[in-house]
């Protein structure tokens, strides 16, 4: 069944698509072509291998923002187990963001960032970037079915959450009493340690993991007893 769920919902996303999936390419390269434009020129950034720092932000952002915003909706009345739904899209999402390193490694490449046995480790960040994103993906799908209004709520806080994220700037620019606060983002984490494997090419301090490892997991925690402790009630309010 699980299986059979990815399947329709990757064929959905691009049914009727001239380029089909040939989107998962194009949409991180586009938009980190205008995002580079921009922030390369106007702003003059300073950021070291500037191109594959900004598309490995917007790599991550793009797969959380489409686990999320596709979890939101998901739950419907036919009987099935509900967990699977949030969990179809999130697996056919991380299919995306598996064709969507895809351009990194290409733009990682062209720009001339050594490749080192430490992309090997890449696997822990991704994982804890899907944990961290199924689980949010289960706390607003319970929301959504009590809660219509969650929808337009969360695209108000996504798109805040998304200046919070260091996608297109370097979190040094935060003023360090603030530094605190603004490492409780999930992302902070997850991101840092992909940058620094990709781009750095070494492996993070041991203490950079088990961050990363709490703030997925805790998300994921709560999101999953609060999707257990409401699905029975679901059917009520469908």
């Amino acid at each position: 069944l699980l299986k059979q769920l990815v399947q329709r919902d990757f064929k959905t996303k691009y049914k009727r698509s001239i380029l089909g999936v040939l989107w998962s390419f194009m949409n991180p390269l586009l938009t980190m072509m205008v995002m580079y434009i921009v922030f390369s020129t106007l702003f003059k950034s300073n950021i070291v291998n500037f191109p594959v720092y900004l598309l490995t932000g917007i790599v991550c952002w793009n797969f959380f923002s489409e686990v999320t915003g596709s979890c939101l909706t998901s739950i419907t009345k036919v009987y099935v187990p509900k967990y699977m739904y949030p969990l179809s899209r999130a697996i056919s999402s991380t299919v995306n963001l598996g064709l969507s390193l895809i351009p990194l490694v290409i733009v990682m490449l062209l720009t001339g960032t050594r490749l080192t046995v430490r992309i090997l480790l890449l696997p822990f960040p991704i994982l804890c970037l899907f944990l961290f994103s199924f689980g949010m993906g289960l706390l607003l799908a319970s929301m959504m079915v009590f809660f219509r209004d969650t929808q337009f709520l969360w695209g108000v806080i996504s798109m805040l959450w998304m200046y919070l994220t260091p996608i297109f700037y370097d979190a040094e620019i935060i003023p360090v009493q603030y530094m605190t606060l603004y490492k409780m983002n999930p992302l902070y984490h997850i991101i840092r340690i992909m940058r620094i494997l990709l781009i750095n090419g070494v492996s993070p301090e041991p203490k950079a993991y088990l961050l990363c490892a709490a703030v997925s997991l805790i998300p994921l925690f709560l999101g999953a007893l609060v999707f257990k402790k409401a699905q029975d009630r679901f059917v009520l309010y469908l």
